[in-house]
Formats: structure tokens, C-alpha cells, sequence
């Protein structure tokens, strides 16, 4: 298999890509759908911010660097990657930010329904973040497993939130006709992008989706704490109004007025002053992913993930796979159950292959195409299989459990 993969990996139309990324020697990195790798055009980017924009310029920058732009500038480069226009989407504070917003001007929008319907299970935020405005008497939570969630619809539903990607499972709804059964019933849609968004095809507008958020520090390479994004379907623009009515999102903020005003666009979602370092980071990796395509990138994403069972299937390990064993029906991404996942994790990560642990028995494998070979799949599945046959990861290093795995 390590043959196949090296001429897989000669026919590779993204192989240049890899050198675009900083990738540690020794490591196969695995986990790029919870914490993408630095480009390397990034520090390079991050020191012209600092030295030049802020150091020399100053607070001039806000204009003559389009500081004050920046959100609405970047919102519109994601925008084609997520299938949407580019006067619908901003990139600003975090995923849990924005979901609180879009939550909330969604039930606004509803008048006599407050049911925010999703599935249990989904990631953890996105349901907090209901119960947060449950807790205020604005909402009230609902699920469904995924299976009953079209016949859960009822004229008491406001809202369906869900994932489009599933975090553990990497399962992946079909957005279009779950869409259309929502808005059937008389509810708006709020999908979650953050496993899908940079990674697969995603068709927002083609969907006619209502609202979506997501992150930018999987896919999109903007690292650790990357200001995340949300979309507002243009037909929404107008009548959506958002609960965090800060300064930004003002219709003219440098007017200082003390009645505040909604900015007519998706501006509005804008709230505080903008991360200015942690947005130029992250339109180096949107940049990046737009260049390469995201149709090739979730072609071999496929390929990838296709190859890794390959792998396993020739080296005989047999390991209970939860995500959907059809490619189209998953994410970008591959996780197996076992009992003891987090102690095969660790004894993974101690070789150098990095993957990930979901609890309670969740292992997890993210295949980031930007960066990742073919001949990367035949020596993670060449580890995998050592540490299943010789029971390395008994060992006592491997069995207690770290806060932040």
C-alpha cells in the first residue's frame, strides 16, 4: 500500500499545495478538522500588520489598510466557498457568538413560535446556546433524533439548527432537503458550517438557507481562535435584527449617536471592534483554500479517506467505523468507536500520528487535503494496526486522561 500511495501521491494535483503549509517533521497531522496548520504566508503577513500597519501607521491603518473593511472584505471571500453572495456573509467573533445572534433574530422573526428544534448529540455549543436564551424565556429547546426531525416539524417550530457535519460522526445531512422541509412548516433554518465550511461543497444560496455560521480555524487554517463567520440569506437582511447591538454593527458608528441603528446589511451582525491580527490570519487560509478549489479539495478528501480504510481493510484491523461508509454522505473526516479510543489516541499521538479523541469512545481522523498525502494514510493506518496488535496503548502513560485532549 505504501507503493500504491507514493504513486498516488506523484498523480496528485494538489501535491505542491503541501509546501504552502508549515508541517513538523515526523508528524502526521490528522487533526486539521479541529485545529487547521499554519500557512507559511502567514507570520510573514502577521509581521506586515504589526510592524508596518500598527507599528508605523498606526491607527491611520483603520483606513488607509482597510482595517475597518476587513470584516465585510473577508466575509466576501468566504462567501463563494459556502455558496453564498458575498454581501451575505461577515467574518466576526466566534461560532457561539454568532449562533447566539442568529438564534435570536431568527425568533424574533417568528412571532407566536418559540421552539428552537435540533438534534441531541449535536455539538455541545450549539445546544448551550439555545438553553442560554431558553434560561431568558426567548426560546424553548427541542430535539429530535435526526431520523424524526422532518415529522418533529410542527407550526410551534421557529427555528432548525443543525450541523451540517456532524462533529463525531462526520455524517452529513442533506441541507437541501431538510431546508425545504423547515421552511414547509413555516421555520427558518440556521445551519452550522464549522466541519463543512472550506472542506466540502457547500450550496447556501442553491439550498435557499436562511442562516449559517462557522469557524475559521478548521479548514480555513486561521488559527487558534480564528474569528469565526455568519451568513444572513439576502431576503433576511432587512427584516433580521441581532441582539448584540454594539457599536460596530451601528449604521454610522463614527457618528457616536446614543440611539443606536442597525446597519441595512449584513454589517449589522457586526458587534465590537474587529480582531484585526486574528482576521488578517485568517484571510491568508481562505485565500489559500480559495485558490486550491474546494471541489478538488473535497475530491480528494474522498480519495483520502477512501485510501486510509484501504489501509486498515489490507492490514486486517478491524475497528467499528461510525461514519457513513459512503464518501458523499460524510464530512471530511473518519471516526471508529472502541472502548478505549482515548488511551489508542495518545499512543498515536506518542508516535507522531495526531489525531483525536471524542468521548466517551470516539476516535477521530480529520483529512485535510490541503496538506495531506496519500503516503500519510498508509503509515497512520501502518500505526494504527502496531498499536492495536501489540497492545501498546495499555501502557499506564496512555490511560489518564488530560483536561484537554
Amino acid at each position: 500500500m505504501l507503493e500504491r500511495a507514493r504513486f498516488l501521491d506523484a498523480g496528485d494535483p494538489l501535491r505542491g499545495f503541501r509546501d504552502r503549509f508549515m508541517l513538523p517533521d515526523g508528524v502526521i497531522y490528522l487533526d486539521g478538522n479541529s485545529l487547521g496548520c499554519l500557512p507559511k504566508a502567514t507570520p510573514a503577513r502577521l509581521e506586515g500588520v504589526v510592524r508596518e500597519e500598527w507599528g508605523r501607521d498606526l491607527i491611520r491603518s483603520w483606513n488607509t489598510a482597510g482595517w475597518i473593511d476587513l470584516p465585510a472584505r473577508l466575509g466576501a471571500k468566504i462567501a463563494p466557498l459556502i455558496g453564498a453572495r458575498p454581501h451575505e456573509v461577515i467574518a466576526c467573533d466566534s461560532t457561539s457568538v454568532n449562533l447566539f445572534k442568529l438564534i435570536s433574530a431568527a425568533l424574533a422573526m417568528q412571532p407566536g413560535r418559540k421552539v428552537v428544534l435540533s438534534e441531541p448529540g449535536n455539538f455541545p455549543t450549539d445546544l448551550y446556546m439555545i438553553d442560554g436564551l431558553e434560561r431568558q424565556g426567548l426560546a424553548e429547546r427541542r430535539l429530535a433524533e435526526r431520523g424524526r426531525l422532518i415529522e418533529a416539524l410542527d407550526d410551534s417550530v421557529a427555528l432548525l439548527m443543525l450541523t451540517h457535519t456532524h462533529y463525531k460522526t462526520g455524517e452529513t445531512f442533506d441541507m437541501a432537503e431538510l431546508t425545504r422541509a423547515a421552511h414547509d412548516a413555516g421555520a427558518l433554518v440556521l445551519w452550522d458550517l464549522s466541519h463543512s465550511g472550506g472542506a466540502l461543497p457547500v450550496d447556501l444560496d442553491g439550498c435557499a438557507a436562511d442562516f449559517a455560521v462557522g469557524c475559521g480555524y478548521k479548514y480555513f487554517n486561521g488559527g487558534p481562535g480564528a474569528p469565526a463567520y455568519a451568513f444572513v440569506a439576502e431576503k433576511h437582511l432587512e427584516a433580521a435584527r441581532q441582539p448584540l447591538t454594539g457599536w460596530m454593527g451601528h449604521a454610522a458608528p463614527f457618528a457616536f449617536s446614543d440611539d443606536y441603528e442597525a446597519a441595512p446589511g449584513v454589517e449589522k451582525l457586526l458587534c465590537g471592534t474587529p480582531p484585526i491580527l486574528g482576521l488578517a490570519a485568517l484571510e491568508v487560509g481562505v485565500d489559500l483554500i480559495a485558490e486550491i478549489g474546494i471541489d478538488r479539495l473535497y475530491a480528494k478528501s474522498q480519495a483520502l479517506s477512501e485510501f486510509f480504510r484501504q489501509c486498515l481493510s489490507e492490514r486486517g484491523v478491524a475497528i467499528d467505523l461510525v461514519s457513513p461508509t459512503d464518501p458523499a454522505r460524510r464530512g471530511s473526516q473518519l471516526s471508529f468507536r472502541h472502548q478505549d479510543a482515548y488511551a489508542i489516541c495518545q499512543a498515536l499521538i506518542a508516535r507522531g500520528v495526531i489525531g483525536d479523541f471524542r468521548d466517551p469512545d470516539i476516535l477521530r481522523f480529520g483529512f485535510a487535503p490541503a496538506y495531506l498525502r496519500f503516503e500519510d494514510m498508509a503509515e497512520a493506518a501502518r500505526h494504527l494496526a502496531e498499536v492495536l496488535e501489540t497492545g501498546e496503548w495499555q501502557r499506564g502513560e496512555f490511560q489518564e486522561r488530560a483536561a484537554v485532549t
